[in-house]
């Protein structure tokens, strides 16, 4: 019978012919033959399968032996036995190599014939042993998944035993780290990723069923992708055992790799790079997954090095990923995860911007809703990036141009992001041997350390930064080469924007804008801080525009003659000066308001009037029962003595003249203080040096403070209505009327004409008491309105006024005149009806503590730019300022108010910057701060202009930085740069180490990893 059917099979007889004389063949072999012939038939069809020329050959064999081997199955045991499998295996048959997949094929359909006979259990034992000698060989995937799918359908073949298994696992992986694809068409693409597919699947298998083998095997894994030999390029077809590695896993295995001594940077970095490659796998599932936990663990270790070199080697490789929709997802994820994190240089987002505008368009070229989702999803990625890097228009127009179309993100959204992403907002999940990261708050807010009771400055310099529209102006100027207090502060507001440190240290800027008789190391006032700083900023600006325009003016007479020529310079710079005076500086721009003073003679009703600017106002404390009959204040020198309480800052302000750059200001009398509510305040958290003498002076007037007990709390209406009542000034205080040449009573006003764009309110808190010889403080607590609606009386036609000079804070009265208690209605306003601008509260500065010279300073403040109808508050709500003459207290209280305000206010908008410290808080918080730590008053208060036309233009630059900070100059950009890389190389230098002592990381792993992952099995998640 076998010649017959090798006689046939070789002939050339038609193929239809053939096929039917081999199913009459097949079906023979229910007749009974003897052994020989059986043998015959065996080695017949064996040499048909696997050295048949041509597909039908083939055919024919394995149906003869499938055929003959199941009714002669006792004749096929003796056949296919253990010298014949073994001999396949080692040696092949014939010309037939031992390494092609034809052999198991074959082995695999003897197995399935004998698998009832007691051999079956040799072969089992034998192809055991094999099977780890053929991956130790490395085999082709063609031959790696033939006999993956083998050990697949007979398990029995694998090898047995802990030390053989852990093995055979070891060597799989390192055999698909060798696979490589046999070509590029897309059937070959396909097959190679089947086979991959094939041999993971088998590894899955083993893992399951013995779970010991998996942490050896990723053992392996990271050793293969690890390891630094160059001629050796691991496969990304490893990629494809990623997603049998069960997510529960990530925390242990994170943990164990980034914390483990004896792993170096240099091969984590390659092990690290190697995972971003796996993105190129098309059926790969968790490849991003792992490696945006690996970059965040190695975060969380402060390993910064290593993520800075594999992000600027790898971002062009994960961009390019996009171009591909099976890749895609994963690629997005790890590229926005390496982007957000990457925020102390521009560098790894500079490296995608050139192909960003191709990428775009290709994505809306497609117009498919996969497409347009990642469309939008990368439009946000580029927008949180632009923003963090502004100042390069001729990069980014091309790219805002492709976009324009596509949703924008809010600029809340934006900063909620960055400060989620950065890698010190990475919070650390590791042992308790290992410190938190001391990266920025999770408010993306930076801290100004205290260079030595310097909060005063602190508080003040971030009420200023808060104040959005002056900060972008501040960023916008080009100051380069020039070494101003401006340039200084520029420098410090760049950094409080970008730095990556949880707090900046201002030493420079502290030293140039430290006022000369601030004693250093000790506490001051931040109000005379502040008016000091402004007052030297503007000054400052003042002078440059001066020597600016002389140097330009002088230039234009350069032939002049030598005679002339320093007679001329001189003109030129009075001329300049004078030029530079009436063009208005930033601070004047921002801060600046004006004034009106005006003095009626009561006898002969002759008036005169000074128009003056103020950058803030300084409002006494008035006692409560002023508040019930609003009228002019009368000042009589007879009723109170010359020294009494008086709050000095420097000299007086007089109506005719140079006004000084420094004012005085008086207080509301010597019963505004005695009836000033004294709190206990026997503990206080925030105090910075409080005496015990100063506490006890306090507790010895309480029974004075009892006086307003009952009385409604004050507010900063109350105290403005104060302020801009009309005066009357007799007795010792009567005014010299110029007409009726003599002393006589007059009423005093004023009114303001022009409001500033941040009206700073300072509250009078302090005050000399000439009984005790002490400077008290008043421990009132007032409310604070987040809108109100400040009176401005314009000019309607040109007065003759006596010009004053710059002011930096416009007190309550002149020297020498106290606030009298004598109220009367006023005859000799304006009939018109002031102009009411509203205002948003935008910062607060706190003084915690009894003296002006002991305790501590923080603030609140909040993000208000003042564009649309009311910035972040609702106008509905908003409290009206009128002058008393024009009814200005309103009904309704402003308690009420303010609890209406807060039903509306955003949460999480209000920070809370105690120097290092900058943390979340809410306008409850700030309203509620002096109730519930009596020493903690608001000091001073900045208020923005709503419905503002002369704010900071964010459209520039084609409208670039519509939502954000303006650009930075070069300079400035490099030098946060090189900080925040030294910053980071230096986090990582200070590390914290586990100690030698300790049991090892891989110790440590292992018993975290078995109750894991006995756990994940426990609940079939496997």
């Amino acid at each position: 019978m076998d010649k017959i059917l090798e006689g046939l099979v070789s002939s050339s007889h038609p193929l239809p012919l053939k096929r039917v004389i081999v199913r009459r063949v097949v079906e023979s072999a229910e007749t009974p033959l003897s052994q020989a012939q059986c043998r015959a038939m065996f080695a017949l069809s064996t040499r048909l399968v696997l050295q048949g020329p041509d597909p039908f050959q083939r055919q024919v064999g394995r149906q003869v032996l499938e055929a003959y081997g199941r009714y002669h199955r006792a004749e096929f045991e003796a056949f296919f036995n253990r010298g014949l499998v073994l001999g396949l295996l080692q040696r092949g048959y014939g010309e037939l190599s031992n390494r092609d997949p034809a052999i198991l094929d074959y082995i695999q359909a003897g197995l399935r014939l004998i698998m009832s006979c007691p051999s079956v259990l040799e072969l089992f034992e034998l192809l055991q042993v094999e099977a780890l000698r053929l991956v130790c060989e490395r085999p082709a995937p063609p031959l790696c998944a033939r006999l993956c799918q083998l050990l697949g359908d007979f398990p029995q073949c694998l090898p047995r035993g802990r030390k053989l298994s852990l093995a055979f696992c070891q060597q799989l992986v390192r055999s698909i780290a060798h696979f490589q694809s046999q070509g590029n068409r897309e059937a070959e693409l396909r097959l190679y990723v089947s086979q991959v597919t094939q041999v993971s699947g088998l590894l899955q298998s083993v893992w399951k069923a013995e779970p010991d083998t998996l942490l050896p095997s990723l053992q392996e894994l990271f050793a293969v992708i690890s390891a630094a030999d160059t001629s050796f390029e691991p496969s990304v077809a490893l990629a494809s055992l990623v997603q049998h590695i069960p997510l529960q896993m990530i925390t242990v295995l994170i943990r164990s790799l980034t914390t483990d001594p004896n792993v170096k940077d240099a091969s984590m970095t390659q092990a690290l790079c190697r995972m971003i490659d796996w993105l190129s796998w098309p059926l790969a599932q968790h490849v991003e997954t792992w490696v945006i936990a690996l970059l965040k663990g190695l975060a969380a270790v402060q390993k910064f090095t290593i993520l800075i070199d594999v992000t600027l080697l790898k971002i062009e490789l994960v961009f390019n990923r996009l171009w591909f929709p099976l890749v895609r997802p994963g690629a997005l994820a790890v590229l926005s995860h390496m982007l957000l994190s990457f925020q102390h240089s521009p560098e790894a987002f500079h490296l995608i911007v050139p192909h960003v505008v191709g990428l775009v368009h290709s994505f809306k070229r497609d117009g498919l809703p996969s497409s347009t989702a990642f469309l939008m999803q990368l439009t946000e990625l580029i927008h949180c990036m632009m923003y963090h890097y502004s100042g390069f228009p001729e990069l980014y127009e091309p790219i805002l141009e492709a976009v324009k179309d596509m949703p924008k993100p809010t600029e809340e959204k934006i900063k909620m992001i960055l400060s989620q992403s950065a890698w010190t907002s990475q919070s650390s999940s590791l042992p308790s041997c290992l410190s938190r990261l001391s990266g920025k708050s999770e408010t993306g807010k930076t801290g100004l350390i205290n260079l030595g009771n310097t909060c005063y400055m602190n508080s003040v310099i971030q009420a200023l930064f808060m104040a959005t529209d002056f900060r972008r102006h501040v960023l916008s100027l080009n100051l380069n080469g020039c070494n101003s207090l401006m340039r200084k502060l520029q420098h410090l507001f760049a950094f409080l924007a970008h730095t990556q440190r949880e707090a900046y240290a201002p030493r420079i800027f502290f030293e140039a804008s430290r006022p000369p008789w601030f004693t250093p190391r000790s506490q001051q006032d931040c109000s005379e801080y502040l008016r000091f700083l402004l007052d030297r900023l503007h000054e400052e600006e003042r002078t440059l525009k001066a020597l600016s325009s002389a140097k330009t003016a002088e230039s234009l007479v350069n032939e002049e003659s030598q005679a002339q020529e320093s007679v001329h310079k001189a003109q030129v710079f009075a001329e300049a000066a004078c030029m530079g005076s009436e063009e208005r500086t930033l601070i004047e721009k921002m801060f600046g308001g004006k004034l009106k003073t005006t003095i009626c003679c009561l006898n002969c009703k002759s008036m005169s009037q000074k128009e003056e600017v103020f950058t803030d106002l300084s409002l006494a404390f008035c006692p409560p029962t002023s508040l019930e009959n609003v009228g002019p204040k009368c000042v009589e020198r007879s009723e109170v003595k010359d020294d009494c309480m008086v709050q000095i800052n420097a000299s007086a302000t007089s109506l005719a003249g140079e006004t000084p750059l420094n004012s005085l200001e008086v207080n509301g009398g010597c019963d505004t203080m005695n009836e000033g509510t004294i709190k206990d305040f026997s503990t206080e958290p925030n105090s910075e040096s409080t005496t015990n003498s100063e506490l006890h002076k306090v507790q010895d007037n309480t029974d004075v403070s009892q006086r307003l007990v009952g009385k409604n709390t004050l507010s900063v209406t109350d105290l403005l209505n104060y302020f801009l009542a009309p005066e009357i000034l007799s007795g010792d205080n009567k005014y010299y009327c110029e007409k009726c040449a003599s002393l006589q009573n007059a009423e005093k006003t004023m009114q303001i004409i022009e409001e500033p764009e941040y009206l700073i309110l300072t509250l009078l808190r302090f005050s000399y008491d000439p009984k005790c010889h002490i400077r008290r403080k008043i421990l009132d607590n007032v409310s604070l309105p987040l809108v109100l609606e400040l009176p401005v009386k314009r000019a309607t036609s040109p007065l003759a006024v006596v010009s004053g000079g710059w002011s930096v804070g416009v007190e309550i009265s002149d020297i020498g005149e106290n606030l009298a208690k004598k109220l009367k209605p006023s005859g000799a306003d304006e009939v018109t009806c002031p102009q009411l601008v509203p205002y948003t509260l935008s910062s607060v500065v706190v003084h915690s503590g009894v003296s002006s010279e002991s305790g501590h300073y923080y603030s609140y403040a909040r993000n208000v730019t003042g564009s649309g109808p009311s910035g972040l508050c609702h106008q509905s709500t908003a409290l009206s300022l009128v002058s008393p003459q024009d009814k200005l207290l309103t009904e309704e209280s402003p308690c009420t108010v303010v609890e209406n305000e807060l039903d509306t206010e955003m949460p999480r908008e209000w920070f809370l910057f105690n120097d290092s410290r900058v943390t979340f808080t809410s306008f409850q918080s700030v309203q509620k701060i002096t109730s519930r730590f009596p020493k903690d008053t608001a000091y001073v208060l900045f208020y923005k202009r709503q419905n503002s036309t002369c704010g900071f233009n964010t459209n520039s630059a084609n409208g670039l930085w519509v939502n954000g900070d303006p650009p930075l100059q070069k300079d400035l950009m490099d030098a946060i740069t090189k900080d925040n890389k030294l910053y980071l190389q230096h986090c990582q230098l200070h590390v914290p180490c586990a100690p030698r002592n300790s049991p090892s990381c891989s110790c440590f792993f292992s018993c975290c990893y078995k109750k894991a992952l006995f756990s994940t099995f426990q609940c079939g998640l496997l």
